[in-house]
């Protein structure tokens, strides 16, 4: 595949989170990179700490490079100085990437279990009207869908958390899942449950679907990094969510912002 600008990967807020990467990545601020090789001694039925999740990384290349070389030739820190983080919505964008000025950064395909990806009750006033909602996370007991990890340093990791804040301050609390799961995903057809899939018992929502069969080991929690909302936290329309997988951004933004309340963060969410 092509590597290709940045700047040529779509994107506008009218339909973030899509269109996410097809495939994973090495974004830097001249060139989007394919990583189209993989190599691993890992199993599906491994939990990988965080030293293990930077070996299985290492696996991932460019045709006769390997991503640590990529990472070399390109003058940024090498995969041992670098934590995952769990990106959601356009911050898997290479284009959104740019805009915050973002280095060096690979990006890795995950599959989130038991959690889902649903849009902070708050709106960025940075982007042409509707503007930006954010994307943070949520739980739903049996749900699956596609995200991404990056291998960032901390100092991108602070890059992220200050762009998404945007002078509010404490606005987006960086984080660790206490519940869940995410595992290395390499089927980039998984499609997500479709929104009938959805149960709602009164209370809580939850899907009863037997899940996809794994294609890749589970990280341990412990060592990965988040950010979520922690002011409004996400839409609340009588204990529901707004999935991204099934609401737009701009059908969020037209017929359920502010037309409901907010879950905060800890409600929806267990944190370590």
């Amino acid at each position: 595949m092509k590597d290709i600008s940045p700047r040529l990967w779509p994107y506008s807020p009218a339909n973030s989170p899509i269109p996410l990467p097809d495939r994973p990545l090495l974004f830097t601020p001249e060139t989007v990179i394919s990583l189209t090789s993989f190599s691993s001694t890992f199993s599906q039925e491994d939990m990988l700490n965080r030293e293990n999740i930077q070996a299985y990384v290492a696996g991932f290349g460019n045709e006769s490079t390997s991503l640590n070389e990529l990472l070399v030739a390109q003058d940024a820190p090498s995969l041992a100085e670098r934590k995952p983080v769990l990106l959601l919505g356009e911050l898997a964008n290479p284009y959104r990437l740019q805009d915050m000025g973002m280095s060096a950064l690979p990006l890795l395909p995950v599959r989130l279990e038991g959690i889902c990806r649903t849009w902070a009750d708050a709106l960025d006033p940075r982007e042409s009207y509707p503007g930006v909602h954010h994307v943070t996370l949520a739980r739903t007991p049996g749900w699956w869908e596609l995200a991404y990890i990056g291998m960032a340093t901390k100092d991108q990791l602070m890059l992220i958390k200050e762009w998404l804040e945007n002078g509010i301050r404490g606005s987006w609390r960086p984080v660790k899942l206490g519940e869940g799961n995410l595992r290395f995903e390499h089927d980039m057809a998984l499609q997500p449950p479709h929104e009938g899939d959805v149960q709602w018992d009164g209370t809580a929502e939850h899907v009863s679907l037997q899940a996809p069969d794994p294609t890749g080991p589970s990280l341990d929690l412990k060592d990965v990094m988040m950010l979520v909302h922690a002011r409004q936290g996400c839409y609340n329309h009588r204990g529901r969510l707004a999935r991204c997988a099934h609401i737009s951004q701009r059908n969020f933004h037209d017929n359920l912002f502010r037309k409901g309340s907010s879950h905060r963060w800890d409600a929806v969410l267990t944190l370590r």
